[in-house]
């Protein structure tokens, strides 16, 4: 019998990384570079976890760069009827 993989958690999967792309790209520690996802029914929080040193970089003057990153997560999270929130912890 072969198992199924639900499409949805695949996109949601696909987020992660999403933001995952584009936060190791902005900072000069990507190792660092921490995601994950605490998911409810219609809404799913990503958090996005930096070295401390580059946390002005995934967010950005006036914050632009961390406004940029959720308005792509918002897009990308309309194509499969979901709402996603993209939490930066300090």
């Amino acid at each position: 019998m072969v198992k199924r993989i639900n499409p949805l958690f695949v996109e949601v999967v696909r987020m992660k990384e999403l933001i995952a792309t584009i936060a190791k790209a902005l900072v000069d520690n990507p190792e660092a570079v921490k995601v994950s996802e605490v998911e409810g029914e219609k809404t799913s929080v990503i958090e996005l976890v930096v070295a401390k040193e580059d946390l002005g970089k995934v967010i950005g003057k006036q914050g632009r760069t961390a406004r940029a990153m959720r308005t792509i997560l918002s897009a990308a999270s309309t194509k499969i009827n979901k709402h996603s929130v993209l939490e930066i912890i300090e």
